[in-house]
């Protein structure tokens, strides 16, 4: 498959089959990851991949948190709104997902159950935890997601999919806890990955894109 067809093909998966994948296909993926370009290859990513009781331990203690009404307190800016078209895409995107679950707007425990889903990891099998040293700001930031980019296109090519998350890293301090991570060591933020559940509708949800006309302006 040509990498324009996996970014056709490609979407968040929210359910996820319980298969771990083989240890000799995250080496194979994660190694060919490292070749993501980065400024002036720094390669300032520090990736986390967690599975099995580490990743048990983590879903438990975030819904813990949750449950327990604890405030976000993301080790990087996660501040800003949305405003105009870009809410109006985030409405979109939320609007799809939903209703390819079937959850009406006013209901909205059902929303809280499914956004609870997040600190879950979906169900996947695995989840990825991207962190950089805190004072790299949003230089690492932009070098962090040209790799995420890289890693999901590479699972992609492998059958594998996955959910990018801001929302993992909203509460690092429990992944820092539990992964034994330094303390200038920041969360940006996380995946979760696995083959995906194709009989669960939330993966039925789909979005759309932007016109090019609309991103992308061309000067001669």
């Amino acid at each position: 498959m040509s990498l324009a067809e996996l970014l056709k093909e490609r979407h968040s998966v929210r359910a996820f089959q319980n298969t771990p994948i083989e240890q000799s296909v995250l080496d194979d993926i994660f190694n060919n990851a490292q070749l993501s370009p980065s400024n002036c290859n720094v390669q300032p990513w520090q990736i986390c991949v967690v599975s099995g009781d580490t990743k048990n331990t983590l879903q438990d203690k975030f819904v813990s948190l949750l449950m327990g009404g604890t405030k976000p307190n993301p080790d990087f800016n996660w501040l800003p709104q949305y405003q105009g078209i870009h809410r109006d895409r985030q409405f979109g995107s939320a609007n799809a997902l939903y209703s390819a679950m079937d959850i009406a707007r006013e209901d909205k425990q059902a929303r809280q159950m499914a956004m609870l889903r997040n600190w879950q990891f979906f169900g996947a099998p695995h989840a990825v935890f991207f962190t950089m040293d805190k004072y790299l700001d949003i230089m690492g930031a932009v070098d962090l997601g040209i790799y995420a980019q890289t890693l999901s296109l590479l699972m992609a090519e492998k059958g594998i999919s996955n959910c990018m998350q801001g929302a993992l890293g909203q509460f690092p301090d429990p992944v820092r806890e539990v992964l034994q991570l330094p303390a200038d060591r920041g969360i940006l933020f996380g995946m979760s990955f696995g083959y995906e559940d194709v009989s669960n509708n939330a993966n039925k949800a789909r979005t759309d894109r932007a016109s090019l006309n609309d991103a992308v302006q061309f000067y001669g």
